[in-house]
């Protein structure tokens, strides 16, 4: 059974910093592109970061761009997101997800898992508040 599970969300200053963690169990991740996505209140899901299997291809959106790293530990089958200077509009539930399909870092982001993806896990939820 294939199982994402996210940790490492919580309340948080603006300015502040948080690192999120992804592990996956019951596949190795080491040949996908895996990413992390956001959900606020009202809003569609979007892609936030993503990187290929060997971490040489990196996506960011444009809103976190040059404030959050993502990272991967093939041989902990683990994503990290590195969330620096944070603002409450990065406020979220965040969630990681893989892509088995031949596609870029930044496709994978920016066109989303398929809807018949099916491995989200419960996410992390990140309050970014004074």
């Amino acid at each position: 059974q294939v199982q994402f599970v996210e940790s490492g969300g919580g309340l948080v200053q603006p300015g502040g910093s948080l690192t999120l963690s992804c592990v996956v169990s019951g596949r190795s991740l080491d040949s996908h592109n895996v990413g992390w996505f956001r959900q606020a209140p009202g809003k569609d899901r979007e892609g936030v970061s993503c990187i290929s299997p060997n971490g040489a291809d990196t996506y960011y959106t444009p809103s976190v761009k040059g404030r959050f790293t993502i990272s991967r530990d093939n041989a902990e089958n683990t994503v990290y997101l590195q969330m620096n200077s944070v603002t409450p509009e990065d406020t979220a539930i965040y969630y990681c997800a893989e892509e088995t399909r031949p596609f870029t870092a930044s496709y994978m982001c920016r066109a989303g898992p398929p809807p018949s993806y099916d491995y989200w896990g419960q996410g992390t939820q990140v309050t970014v508040s004074s």
